[in-house]
C-alpha cells in the first residue's frame, strides 16, 4: 500500500495575492492565463517537503530528477500559445502535471507525454483527482512520435532540445504555434516562438531560460 500523502496546505490570501502580483510585475497580462494561475493549485503538484514554497516564484525538483518549472515561466509560454477553447494542445514533458493542468483550463483537450512511468502514473492520478479531465496522459517518446495521435494545434516542450525534430513539428497545424527551449542540454536555451505558415515556419526568440534535457527513448527505469 502506498504511504498516505497530507492533504496540500491551504495558503493565505497575502501568500497567492503575492503570487499574482510576482506574475503581473514580471509582464503577464492575459487575464484567462492569470485566471488559470489563480484557479491550479500548486501545491497539489509539488513535493510534500516543498509545499511551503510552492508559491514562490522558482523551480522545484520533483522526481526522476526533474522540475516543476517556475510560475512565471509556465505562465509565460502559456501565454504565448494565444489558447482558445477549441484548441487541441500536445505538451511535451509532462512532468508533475501542473503545465498540463494550466493548459486544461484554457483549452478544449490537451495531450501530454512522458518518458518516465513513475511521472506519468502520478500526474495521470493527480489530475483525475483533481478534475482535469480534458488531460490524457501518454507514456511515451517526444522525439518518436505515434501516428495516430493526430494533428494539434498548439505544441509547448517542457524540456531542452538542441533542435526541433520534422516528427514533431510535423504535427502542428498550419496556422499553429508551437514554443520550446531551444539550446544546449546543460546551459541556458532560448525560449523560441515557432508560428507555422502556408510556407514554413515563422521563428521568433523571446527570453533565456533553463531546462532539463528532453531525451529520447522511454525512461528503462523509474
Amino acid at each position: 500500500m502506498a504511504p498516505r500523502q497530507s492533504p496540500p496546505e491551504k495558503h493565505s490570501p497575502p501568500e497567492k495575492m503575492m503570487f499574482q502580483f510576482t506574475l503581473r510585475r514580471r509582464g503577464v497580462s492575459d487575464q484567462a492565463v492569470l485566471r488559470a494561475m489563480e484557479e491550479v493549485p500548486r501545491d497539489a503538484f509539488v513535493e510534500e517537503a516543498d509545499r511551503a514554497d510552492a508559491y514562490r516564484d522558482c523551480a522545484l525538483g520533483i522526481a526522476c530528477g526533474q522540475t516543476i518549472s517556475q510560475p512565471f515561466v509556465v505562465a509565460y509560454m502559456t501565454e504565448q500559445l494565444q489558447l482558445q477553447k477549441n484548441h487541441r494542445v500536445l505538451e511535451i514533458g509532462t512532468g508533475s502535471g501542473y503545465q498540463a493542468a494550466i493548459l486544461s483550463r484554457m483549452a478544449g483537450q490537451v495531450l501530454t507525454v512522458e518518458r518516465f512511468r513513475t511521472l506519468a502514473d502520478t500526474a495521470r492520478a493527480r489530475l483525475e483527482k483533481l478534475g482535469f479531465h480534458n488531460v490524457e496522459v501518454m507514456l511515451g517518446d517526444g522525439f518518436n512520435l505515434p501516428p495516430n495521435i493526430g494533428q494539434f494545434d498548439r505544441i509547448i516542450v517542457t524540456a531542452a532540445m538542441d533542435r526541433l525534430p520534422e516528427s514533431l513539428t510535423d504535427r502542428l497545424e498550419t496556422g499553429g504555434i508551437l514554443i520550446a527551449p531551444i539550446g544546449p542540454h546543460h546551459g541556458v536555451q532560448t525560449l523560441v516562438r515557432f508560428a507555422k505558415t502556408e510556407t514554413g515556419f515563422e521563428r521568433k526568440e523571446l527570453v533565456d531560460v533553463r531546462f532539463v534535457p528532453a531525451l529520447p527513448g522511454i525512461a528503462r527505469e523509474l
